[in-house]
């Protein structure tokens, strides 16, 4: 099935103003906490404002505008307005350290922040750390417009080109301060299109995403997919296990965005039990590798579908997707919205079967790294061709496994351990809930096996017979050497493992 919006607009704005001539009155967004619903005329009218306010302040197309916001309908208006304005939108990462964020806010050099009254507290302190901190606006993300009716008619500037920055999103940061992300208006609406044709998407879709928009899932799977086809969202301000499925059958939900942290508590929540959900066609679930019996168990019990995919900010959150109708477990899929190898150390293109470092070309893949020039080099070749420091290999029927990341693999006396391998056989626990696999020095192996858990609730973990079970999984060589049992994982807002950052929390000396 065709999406709605097609192929109308080569910017975000061209698009927003077409669909509100077209549906008007379609609903655009939900906030299920203030009760407000938007449409397709209200977010444009948002957008007018935003860019009657930005005119005021003297900012012009092409400066930079940050956010520091939980989610709600503002937020996802404000991602798609300061675009559509032909502004570059820099969506601030509410998990950063104070250090972290006042250098983000250093690099961007944003003209002005947007923000509300529950995170000025955290935006305050880091702004104290810069030589000349930008303007901060506060606003009400649950209003139905956050800036003031403009004196004079106002439209919509379109004098923004496809190749322009739109976007300006700040990596995890897993290995090291985060890197700037350029991605233009062609690079998103390459990636959202590629998305929402895959999944069949059209005006008549709905999704539930709590998926934050300070992360390319949030912005671009959950709020610029639905919006190129014409669809409409459900935007909690946050991810309830307790809520979820009532905000399914209340707003009559047809697709949910999740990442494998919501499957695994959606599952083991306590009494939660599903109603019927006719309406949902099916799950989606990427940002990190979701564990096949988790997904078998989730398909089991709840009856909808799960399509696994992977993405990347540096591909507007579009790489890999499991088809519908020819699903496979434990793979991210098939390449959506562009081309994939598999290269060894050299460069060389790998024959199937062959593991190596996944490389991916596409009109979603990046300008580059802001101010980076060399780490933009080393990214991307001559031929446009972006390397991802992502393991992997692809069978014979096309689709591709990720098997690690390169910085993340355990090379233990010469061979390399995949993490997520440790992952998945302990995750197959009875009482794990989490799991995450990393290296530790070893003076003969060079390096050796340590895993963090964590307990569903009401279990508890015995380390001694955790490992026993590892054994019998995995066999001696492969078991951890440590194991520790925490109450939580490091993590980025899309939910995936910060494996690096547990050997700093774990194992220096200090660590608990």
């Amino acid at each position: 099935m065709t999406p709605l919006a097609g192929n109308i607009g080569a910017t975000i704005g061209a698009v927003m103003e077409a669909l509100a001539l077209r549906q008007g009155d379609a609903t655009w967004a939900i906030g299920p906490e203030p009760g407000l619903t938007l449409t397709y005329r209200d977010l444009a009218s948002q957008t007018r404002r935003l860019a009657a306010f930005f005119d005021a302040k003297g900012i012009a197309r092409g400066d930079t505008v940050a956010f520091f916001l939980h989610n709600g309908c503002q937020t996802a208006a404000l991602f798609l307005g300061v675009m559509a304005t032909g502004r570059t939108v820099a969506p601030l990462n509410l998990l950063s350290q104070r250090s972290q964020l006042a250098a983000v806010l250093d690099h961007c050099r944003p003209r002005l922040v947007i923000s509300c009254s529950e995170q000025v507290p955290q935006l305050d302190a880091a702004m104290q750390d810069l030589a000349d901190p930008p303007e901060v606006v506060v606003i009400d993300v649950d209003a139905p417009f956050a800036f003031p009716e403009p004196l004079r008619s106002t439209q919509f500037d379109l004098k923004a080109g496809p190749s322009d920055v739109a976007l300006l999103m700040y990596t995890s940061g897993t290995t090291g301060m985060p890197k700037g992300v350029m991605l233009s208006h062609a690079n998103l609406l390459a990636g959202a299109r590629a998305v929402a044709g895959w999944h069949g998407l059209t005006m008549a879709d709905r999704v539930l995403s709590s998926l934050p928009i300070y992360h390319i899932n949030g912005q671009v799977i959950g709020t610029l997919a639905p919006f190129v086809s014409g669809g409409s969202i459900v935007a909690p301000h946050r991810f309830s296990a307790s809520a979820w499925w009532g905000l399914v059958e209340r707003y009559r939900c047809t697709w949910l965005n999740m990442v494998p942290t919501i499957i695994a508590y959606l599952l083991n929540a306590s009494g939660e039990e599903k109603k019927s959900q006719p309406n949902v066609r099916f799950g989606r679930s990427a940002s990190a590798p979701l564990p096949a019996d988790q997904c078998r168990a989730f398909e089991e019990r709840f009856g909808i579908p799960v399509i696994e995919g992977m993405g990347m900010t540096e591909c507007a959150s579009t790489v890999f997707c499991n088809p519908h109708d020819a699903r496979r477990y434990g793979s991210p899929g098939l390449p959506c919205g562009v081309e994939a190898k598999v290269i060894g150390p050299d460069g060389r293109t790998l024959d199937t079967g062959q593991t190596g470092e996944l490389a991916l070309r596409g009109p979603n893949v990046m300008i580059g790294y802001l101010d980076d020039p060399v780490r933009t080099a080393e990214a991307i070749d001559a031929e446009g061709w972006l390397r991802t420091g992502d393991l992997g290999y692809r069978d014979v029927d096309g689709y591709y496994y990720v098997t690690g990341r390169l910085k993340e693999l355990i090379i233990k006396g010469g061979e390399n351990i995949a993490p997520r391998e440790i992952d998945e056989a302990l995750l197959r626990h009875p009482d794990v809930l989490e799991a995450a696999a990393f290296a530790i020095p070893h003076a003969s192996y060079g390096q050796d096996i340590a895993v963090a858990v964590i307990a569903k609730p009401g279990a508890g973990i015995d380390a001694v017979a955790l490992r026993e079970w590892a054994t019998s999984e995995l066999g001696k060589y492969k078991t951890p050497a440590k194991i520790y049992v925490v109450d939580d994982l490091p993590k980025g807002p899309s939910g995936k493992v910060q494996r690096l950052k547990l050997v700093e929390l774990l194992c220096e000396p200090g660590a608990r």
